[in-house]
Order: C-alpha cells, then sequence, then structure tokens
C-alpha cells in the first residue's frame, strides 16, 4: 500500500502540471486576445490546438504503446512537453505561441493514455475508482493553486512566465518519475504473441463495448469542454469580474473539488460506479445553465455556479475514468487508452472550435450566444446516461 501511495503521489503531482498547463491557457484569453488582437475563434484555436495535436499524436502512440516499459513511454513524453512548454512561456507572436502549443500537444498526447494505463495495471478495478479520484486531485490542485498562482505571475511579470513556472515545476516531477515509477512490462510478457502494429484498431472495432467506451468519451469531452473555454472572458466582459476577481473561480471551485474528488472515488467504489456517473452528470446540468445564462451580478453570488460545476463537471470524470478502463484486458489496455486519449483530445479540440464558432464578440467586447453553447453542452451530455449502462467491465 506504502507504495501505491507513491505511485500516486508521483503521478498525481505529474497530472497537475500537465493540467495546470492546459487550463492555465483559458484564463489568459483576457490577456492574449487584446495582446495578440484575436477574435474567439482565434483564441479556441490556441485552446485546441494542443488537444488536437495530442489526439494525433496519441493515435499513433497506440500503434506500440503496449510494446514497450511505459515508464519509458511516460518519460519521453513528459521530457517533450517540459521543453516545449518552455519555448511556449517565451512565445512573442501568435504564431510561435500557437506552433509552441501544437508540440506541447503532440507530446502531452503520450502521458494522460500511460497515467491511467499505469493506474489500471497496478491498481484492481475495486479500488480503482478511488485511484482516480486521487488523480484527479491534481487537476483540483490545479485549480486551487496553479491557475490562482498562474494568473498572478502573468499579472506580476507578463502572460508567458506561468508556463516557466510550469517547465521548472516539470523537472522536479521528472525526477520523482525516475525514482519512484518503477520498469512496467508485465503485459508485454502477457502477450507473447508479436502483434500486428494494426491489432490495437481491429480489436476495438470488433469490440461493441470498447467501442461504447469510445463513444462515452467523446460525448463526456464534447458536453464538458465546449463550456469551459470561455467561462473566465464571459466572467469578466459579461459578468464584471475583474482580472483578479477570475482568479476566485478557480481558486473555490479547486477547494470544492480538491475535496470532492477523493469523496467521489470512493463513493463510486462503494454504491456503484454507474450510479454515481449518473448522479453527477445530471446535476451538472444545473451550474451549467447558470454559467452560461448568466447577466451581470456581484462576483460573489457568480461563484456559487461556477464552484458547483467544478465539483459536478469534474465529478463526472472520475466513475467515467474507472469504467472505461476496465472494459479492455491488461495486454491490450496501453493501446487502446493511447486511442481514448486520442479520441478525449480530439473532442476536446473540437469543443472548443465549436463553441468559439457560434459565440461572437461585439466591439464593447461582450460575449454572445454562449447560451446555446451551454443548451448544446447539457444535451450531449445527458446522451453519456445512455452509453455509459451499456458498458461491460471485465478487468
Amino acid at each position: 500500500m506504502k507504495k501505491e501511495k507513491i505511485l500516486l503521489f508521483t503521478l498525481t503531482a505529474l497530472n497537475f502540471t500537465h493540467i495546470m498547463d492546459f487550463m492555465i491557457m483559458m484564463p489568459l484569453g483576457s490577456y492574449l486576445m487584446p495582446l495578440f488582437k484575436l477574435s474567439p475563434s482565434q483564441f479556441s484555436m490556441i485552446v485546441s490546438s494542443y488537444t488536437f495535436s495530442a489526439g494525433i499524436s496519441g493515435f499513433f502512440v497506440a500503434f506500440f504503446a503496449d510494446r514497450f516499459d511505459r515508464k519509458k513511454i511516460l518519460m519521453l513524453g513528459y521530457a517533450g512537453f517540459i521543453a516545449s512548454t518552455f519555448v511556449c512561456g517565451f512565445s512573442d507572436s501568435y504564431g510561435m505561441l500557437l506552433g509552441s502549443r501544437i508540440v506541447a500537444g503532440c507530446f502531452g498526447g503520450f502521458i494522460g493514455s500511460q497515467v491511467l494505463s499505469i493506474i489500471a495495471d497496478m491498481i484492481p478495478f475495486e479500488r480503482r475508482a478511488s485511484a482516480m479520484g486521487t488523480l484527479m486531485s491534481g487537476f483540483s490542485f490545479a485549480s486551487v493553486a496553479g491557475v490562482p498562482l498562474g494568473l498572478f505571475l502573468a499579472s506580476l511579470a507578463g502572460w508567458g512566465t506561468p508556463f516557466i513556472f510550469i517547465g521548472i515545476m516539470g523537472l522536479i516531477v521528472m525526477l520523482l518519475l525516475y525514482r519512484f515509477i518503477p520498469e512496467m512490462k508485465e503485459h508485454i510478457i502477457r502477450d507473447e504473441k508479436k502483434k500486428n502494429p494494426f491489432g490495437v484498431i481491429t480489436n476495438i472495432l470488433s469490440d461493441r463495448n470498447q467501442l461504447r467506451g469510445l463513444l462515452l468519451t467523446v460525448a463526456m469531452m464534447l458536453g464538458h469542454f465546449s463550456i469551459i473555454p470561455f467561462i473566465a472572458s464571459y466572467m469578466e466582459f459579461n459578468v464584471g469580474f475583474s482580472k483578479m476577481q477570475i482568479t476566485y473561480i478557480y481558486l473555490f471551485g479547486g477547494i470544492a473539488s480538491l475535496i470532492s474528488a477523493p469523496l467521489i472515488g470512493k463513493l463510486a467504489d462503494k454504491i456503484g460506479k454507474l450510479k454515481t456517473l449518473s448522479f453527477f452528470i445530471i446535476g451538472s446540468t444545473f451550474p451549467v445553465l447558470c454559467i452560461t445564462n448568466m447577466p451581470h451580478m456581484p462576483f460573489y453570488y457568480a461563484l456559487i455556479p461556477t464552484t458547483l460545476f467544478f465539483v459536478f463537471a469534474g465529478g463526472r470524470l472520475i466513475p467515467a475514468q474507472a469504467m472505461i478502463s476496465a472494459i479492455v484486458k491488461p495486454e491490450r489496455r496501453g493501446g487502446f487508452m493511447s486511442i481514448n486519449s486520442a479520441l478525449q483530445q480530439l473532442a476536446s479540440g473540437s469543443a472548443a472550435l465549436i463553441a468559439g464558432s457560434i459565440i461572437t464578440k461585439e466591439s464593447s467586447g461582450i460575449l454572445m450566444n454562449y447560451q446555446y453553447v451551454g443548451f448544446i453542452g447539457i444535451a450531449v451530455s445527458l446522451s453519456c446516461l445512455l452509453i455509459a449502462k451499456k458498458l461491460k467491465p471485465i478487468a
């Protein structure tokens, strides 16, 4: 159990830097849009470029993910992620920033699937949702400490400073990975026959259970990331938040989810992952409706639905990831989770692009049509209930 805790701590620390790198870009929209004179669609391209490139690289990783030590693949991807994050922090033009995000995404595509595969390989299904809850606390801590600190650094020394900070932290986490993550080759031993490199695709296409798992991932990301990229900008330009008050969205939301994520994981292991997923999907509709239809109001009232959004929208991912990780055998898990991660990233990027194409900006800076994005996000999220009911765990 002690080794398990150290493993989870190390992967959570990695997750913190990985998630902070992605999350910090969205509230920086209020810096980048005026600085580079970007439209909402151009800004959404910066956000989605990372996810699209991560999706494409994750797809190609799937063809060899189960042939090598998971630790080596994870460290290779993380090293490239750190280097490109430093480049992002020193970007001085829209083109350079866009290019650095694409490269960061290429390496980031390695990371997520390997982390989930490592947890699924080392932690039994009956405790896996709890482990996913702990891993998700990296997301929460990125909100509590990472994003507010990043925004503070941006206001103090420029928008690129948060990325330099993430790069420095990444170097420390790299040492932890080297020291505490064991070699993971058991999945190679289990599958002694040399596989067709395209076997992962044929295996998925021939298994309806895996196809449903991938469909669940896509639907959840479309519903989730259609809302997230424009929360900070909408709260500033439409609701009346100051740049400093934007940090409270991530501070309070992060604290709430930092507390709730481990509890949600334990709840899912205790009462059932499907029941927990259903509760949080339905519960997430209220904050989404409030956020995307919110008029100008005092920021302390607006923080109620934004905080609930962090808890309920993030809470959906914990039981969902545990369910999806269990629908494929260990010897095929690395390839499947790479495809799953690729689709997750592509769906996230598509959601941001779709939202950016629907939302328009007036000359005063006010964003229009966000409520339609909210309605679409809710409809897609509710469809996840039908998909999740048909998943069957096998490992």
